[in-house]
């Protein structure tokens, strides 16, 4: 059972390096749908970059999903190498694992409404006049198809239902 959350926690692994990968081989498509989107709404493109709304792969959107990534494979190794450790820290790690990207699921479901009270709580004119919804739909535009939602899907599938299974799989064993 221990090699099978280990082979569950690799593809975690995999399914947050997917994060960065999709971002930085579309993210430049999806600033430039945005941008578009913004020009059709009359507002200038510079709010993007000035509110640091990105698309690529800068930042955090780097940065959480390759730790997140590290440490499941840390863990794979230690859970595969028959280490006390790998089952320690699933234990600890795990259940961060799936909270973190049920915070992901729900900030994805929300982000309309997110994005418009952040804008909103600026008070500035120029933001406030933002159709939202039409910025994040042209953005979303800018990624292929099977981005979103089939691999978004397929990485919360893998991520939340693996992670399920990795805490069970520590309790047989």
């Amino acid at each position: 059972m221990i090699a099978f959350a280990a082979l569950l926690q690799l593809l975690i692994a995999l399914a947050f390096l997917s994060i960065p990968l999709v971002r930085h081989l579309y993210g430049p498509r999806a600033k430039a749908c945005a941008e578009a989107e913004l020009n059709r709404q009359g507002v200038p493109v510079a709010v993007l970059e000035q509110n640091k709304i990105s698309f690529d792969a800068s930042g955090h959107e780097t940065i959480v999903p390759a730790t997140v990534a590290l440490v499941m494979t840390i863990v794979a190794v230690l859970n595969l190498s028959g280490s006390h450790w790998g089952q320690t820290l699933s234990w600890i790690f795990q259940p961060i694992v799936l909270a973190g990207n049920v915070l992901i699921l729900y900030s994805q479901l929300t982000a309309a409404k997110s994005v418009k009270a952040a804008f909103d709580r600026k008070g500035d004119p120029i933001l406030q006049r933002i159709d939202v919804q039409a910025l994040l739909k042209a953005a979303g535009d800018g990624f292929p198809t099977w981005v979103m939602p089939v691999l978004q899907n397929i990485r919360h599938a893998v991520v939340m239902g693996g992670s399920a299974l990795v805490l069970v799989a520590m309790i047989i064993a």
